[in-house]
């Protein structure tokens, strides 16, 4: 088996310098560190990180707990997290929550009993339990995306501007286009942003004059199933709308596919906005009109205040608000861009 000596022979440093450059537990000069690295993969040492925790109580761990198997936006987050916690050291463990309570918390305690040194999570629409495990445990938290009001200011949050960018497209839909008969097609119950993406959806409706309680709202899941039956219901209604506000990317997929089944394609018929940007929304005919949060970003900044949070675990907790941004293309009636 290859040992850290081994790695110091043929790099011509000390082991303890080795130690200095796998454990970041002293600044190297640079020149070094790259040929520490060298030697790594030359030799292919790997580090016993179980004996290491146990010397240093960390293990070097981040765990995350989200629905990331079906939802691209959810991949692309998880793709920036790692990359920053990589770059300081840390290794990525995720778990899939399917945004159910009770996976969620068999999640939790999973990550937990691989003595992680700390959490990221995006809460499903019953956390409490999952919060009681990690706040007994005293294991640094940090909520992404999804941020329930009950349980702030006692953890780090990241997540991004939900309401005005909603009340935005419904804006944009009477102002620019004349539309009166606005529906919404809204993302699984329960869930915070989507209680906040909901609630954009009236504030535009009434800073227009239009009365929420006239506009159908269906509820379609993150299932395509259930999203084609909510677009069924909205659409056989006796005066259907004449434009719809897509609650996140994979309700946008399915409506999409099911608006041509029966025959229309936006703006024609109907037209459509959504929230959530994904790389192929610039390629859909038409190209469509969405709200582009700033995954990267997100992803980044959770890993940032969870890192800082290790560090300093007296701190006062932080709330970040991003802003995402407008992406005006054709979905909406608009012309093509020249």
């Amino acid at each position: 088996m290859v040992t850290m000596s081994d790695v110091a022979r043929v790099a011509n440093v000390s082991a303890t310098t080795v130690s200095h450059v796998i454990n970041k537990t002293r600044k190297v000069n640079p020149a070094t560190e790259k040929a520490v690295r060298d030697a790594i993969d030359a030799t292919g040492y790997a580090a016993d990180t179980i004996a290491r925790s146990l010397r240093t109580g960390r293990s070097h761990t981040i765990g995350l707990a989200m629905t990331a198997i079906s939802n691209t936006y959810f991949g692309d987050v998880v793709h920036s997290l790692e990359r920053e916690a990589t770059s300081r050291g840390y290794t990525l463990i995720l778990t899939d929550t399917h945004d159910e309570p009770q996976r969620e918390l068999r999640a939790i305690r999973h990550l937990l009993s691989h003595r992680v040194d700390g959490l990221v999570l995006a809460p499903s629409a019953g956390p409490a339990q999952a919060y009681a495990q990690v706040l007994r445990r005293k294991i640094p938290l940090v909520l992404i995306d999804r941020v329930p009001s009950e349980v702030l200011p006692r953890v780090d949050a990241v997540g991004v501007h939900n309401v005005e960018p909603i009340a935005s497209l419904v804006d944009h839909l009477v102002v620019a286009h004349g539309h009166t008969r606005i529906g919404m097609l809204a993302p699984k119950t329960g869930i915070f942003t989507t209680q906040e993406r909901i609630a954009g959806f009236h504030l535009g409706l009434e800073r227009n004059g239009l009365d929420p309680g006239d506009a159908p709202l269906e509820h379609a899941g993150e299932d395509a199933d259930q999203t084609s039956a909510a677009l069924e219901r909205i659409l056989d209604r006796p005066s259907p709308p004449t434009a719809l506000v897509l609650g996140n990317n994979l309700i946008t997929v399915s409506t999409i596919a099911g608006l041509r089944r029966r025959g229309i394609t936006p703006p024609h018929g109907i037209a459509t906005v959504s929230f959530d940007d994904f790389p192929w929304a610039d390629s859909f005919q038409p190209r469509l009109t969405t709200i582009s949060q700033p995954v990267d970003e997100l992803g980044a900044v959770a890993a940032r205040l969870l890192l800082e949070r290790m560090e300093d675990p007296g701190q006062a907790s932080r709330y970040v608000r991003l802003t995402p941004t407008f992406q005006l293309r054709e979905s909406c009636g608009c012309p093509p861009a020249a």
